[in-house]
């Protein structure tokens, strides 16, 4: 029994030193190629000075602060707000019976249209100061009634659309910082809506009316829409101080405000509880797309792309030098099983472009983000383990291309081919999708 398990073990070890030494020569053939050296670290110099130029050419010095509500995220808090001080408890309520919005064709012309989220209904607020704590109820254009507070919560109600024939009546209750939302179809039977409570709430806070309109999608990008309401029955019960209604466009300074179409505005008539309400704006929390001042992780790495295209060359030509040059044979008569030569190729290539890309990304992050705040960019905060699992990602990004492209090198044997194919399998795609006049079927298509 003996004599037939040595051997075998033997052999086992003989194999794993075999492969380390076959590991140890891709490593040294790697290293000693000065273009592969070269281009790893110009991959990583590429995350890098993008990131740079990114946060360095980026001025929004001049802008206004961005919108932080109750929770510390950044928040879009423009709507049309007609509104009285309530000091202490009391209710409101009022019949929602039309909400229609309208969105530009052209640069005077409006049409009518659907704007899901466009919303209209009661609201307590801390204050005027965008970002302040408040609880809503509303009806909105696809989504039926909902109860919404501090720019993060929701709670649906009756289903539906508003419109003449199709009647909704809406409550606000506040006892303290309680704020209770209720919805009626008939004015006569309500359901609750749901129940809020409202840290930081004054004793003294702004109630009322509001309409806002978000911006509808339009391309790769977005339009201003604005929306109008028609608001009847309005009571009032409690500490009201008995004055005038008051109409304001909350927020007309705001980043993230997309403003009205051309020839528009925040406005309302009416009067003895008939209101006709105009607004634009959202209250929700603020997303890439809605703050041109803000920025992302994502942004300070749009270098990576260009760093593809440098670690796919060096994975193309790994291989195709060695058969051009035909170094490949001396390759093979070192090591005959061909799969372990590649896969020591692909160890090696794979580890040296994770480790390029990792630290690219780690050093670009933070320079990037610094340069960028210091012009007035707001970078949307993010976990630790995010930015870890981004670092990580782009890293793993630039090794799988490289390796993809040294497996498409084996296979093609030439240069050229190689690396055109994993490009266009690869970068291709991103750069047609940012192409605004590209349909978006053919880039939904592209994108999966």
């Amino acid at each position: 029994m003996t004599p037939t398990v040595t051997p075998y073990r033997s052999g086992r070890r003989a194999g794993r030193h075999g492969f380390l030494q076959l590991l140890h020569a891709e490593w040294t053939k790697f290293r000693t190629v000065r273009g592969s050296v070269i281009g790893m670290a110009a991959a990583a110099l590429m995350v890098v000075l993008v990131a740079l130029l990114a946060g360095a050419s980026s001025d929004q010095k001049g802008s206004p602060p961005v919108p932080i509500g109750p929770g510390g995220e950044p928040v879009t808090d423009s709507f049309y707000f007609l509104h009285q001080p309530l000091a202490g408890n009391g209710s409101i309520t009022v019949s929602v019976s039309a909400l229609r919005s309208s969105i530009p064709t052209g640069p005077a012309d409006l049409r009518p249209g659907i704007v899901p989220w466009a919303k209209a209904g009661l609201i307590i607020k801390q204050s005027t100061r965008q970002g302040s704590p408040y609880a809503a109820i509303m009806v909105t254009s696809s989504h039926g009634v909902r109860m919404q507070d501090n720019y993060v919560n929701d709670t649906a109600g009756l289903p539906g659309p508003v419109s003449a024939a199709s009647v909704r009546w809406l409550r606000l209750d506040r006892s303290g910082d309680a704020i209770t939302g209720h919805a009626s179809a008939d004015g006569t039977h309500w359901t609750k809506v749901g129940t809020v409570h409202v840290s930081g709430l004054e004793p003294t806070a702004q109630v009322g009316l509001f309409v806002a309109s978000p911006p509808s999608a339009e391309g790769m990008g977005t339009r201003g829409s604005v929306s109008t309401a028609v608001f009847e029955d309005l009571r009032i019960q409690g500490g009201w101080d008995g004055g005038s209604w008051a109409g304001d466009q909350m927020g007309p300074e705001s980043p993230s405000f997309a403003g009205y179409p051309k020839n528009t505005s925040g406005s309302y008539l009416g009067s003895d509880g008939s209101f006709t309400v105009t607004g634009a704006g959202d209250i929700a929390p603020a997303v890439r797309e809605t703050l041109p001042t803000g920025g992302t992780f994502g942004d300070l790495l749009t270098g990576t792309f260009a760093a593809l295209i440098a670690v796919i060359v060096v994975g193309a030509l790994s291989i195709t030098t060695e058969y051009r040059k035909n170094l490949i044979h001396v390759t093979l008569a070192a090591s005959p099983r061909r799969s372990r030569v590649l896969v020591a190729k692909a160890i090696v290539l794979g580890f040296v472009t994770f480790v390029a890309g990792l630290a690219g990304a780690f050093v670009a992050v933070p320079l990037g983000e610094r340069l960028a705040r210091a012009n007035g960019v707001y970078i949307f905060p993010v976990a630790s383990s995010t930015e870890l699992r981004v670092g990580l990602g782009t890293a793993a990004l630039l090794a799988t291309a490289a390796i993809l492209a040294l497996s498409v090198g084996t296979m093609f044997r030439h240069s050229a081919g190689a690396v055109t194919t994993v490009l266009a399998a690869t970068v291709l795609p991103y750069i047609l999708i940012a192409n605004p006049f590209m349909p978006a079927s053919v880039s939904d298509w592209l994108t999966r």
